[in-house]
């Protein structure tokens, strides 16, 4: 009943756990490296499908125009669409996978709860456990899946870049914007020990204020 009440969550649920599904068997290719690859395709077009499924929950009123585009490309969903549709007809990348996975695994976890908490409080306490367990390090997931954002970025530079300026300033998602100012520190932190060559000081400095200049702004 609390599914069929809830069919848009239902639907991006049941691909969100296909997604999960495909990205462990390209991960892990138990069925053999040519299945490794289809199923590296599937978990992005079922990624593709909840993204939609999601852009259209939070901007259900389509409309042609620059403004709902404008709009559309501020959602996270609408990244993770464009981002499924650059990599799903390349040669697999391993890196590119983890995001998806991670998403879908995280908020698949969200959804199996209310699901639970749905059917009754103390159903399956294993399962609630390890959704629980996953939740604790959350934190430290979205902080992967950032690390993955920025470090795929060298591999693809053209196809990449106009995303990852898009995840940067994402209104609901800080961690790629925060990941980039803790490296930033850590950089300009090394650089100035007295150990560090000049040359390499002048390099990094030059980088940091040239990848500066590059960040969108923020609203």
């Amino acid at each position: 009943q609390f599914l069929m009440a809830n069919k848009l969550d239902t639907a991006m649920w049941i691909s969100r756990l296909f997604t999960v599904y495909c990205s462990a068997l390209f991960v892990l290719p138990l069925l053999g490296l040519h299945e490794a690859a289809s199923f590296y395709q599937r978990a992005l077009l079922a990624n593709a499908l909840t993204s939609a499924l999601r852009l259209h929950q939070r901007l259900p009123h389509f409309q042609l125009s620059r403004a709902f585009l404008a709009q559309a490309l501020l959602e996270d969903s609408c990244h993770y669409l464009l981002y499924s549709l650059i990599f799903v007809n390349s040669y697999p990348v391993t890196m590119s996978i983890f995001p998806v996975l991670l998403f879908s695994l995280l908020h698949a976890a969200t959804y199996t709860k209310k699901v639970l908490d749905a059917r009754s409080s103390n159903s399956l306490p294993f399962l609630r456990n390890l959704l629980e367990k996953l939740n604790a390090n959350q934190q430290n997931i979205l902080k992967f899946i950032a690390c993955n954002e920025i470090f795929l970025m060298p591999a693809t530079v053209f196809m990449l870049f106009r995303f990852l300026t898009l995840r940067y300033s994402s209104r609901r998602n800080p961690y790629c914007r925060t990941l980039f100012t803790e490296l930033r520190i850590v950089v300009e932190h090394l650089i100035t020990k007295p150990s560090c060559p000049v040359f390499v000081r002048r390099l990094c400095l030059s980088g940091i204020s040239f990848i500066s200049r590059l960040a969108p702004t923020v609203a």
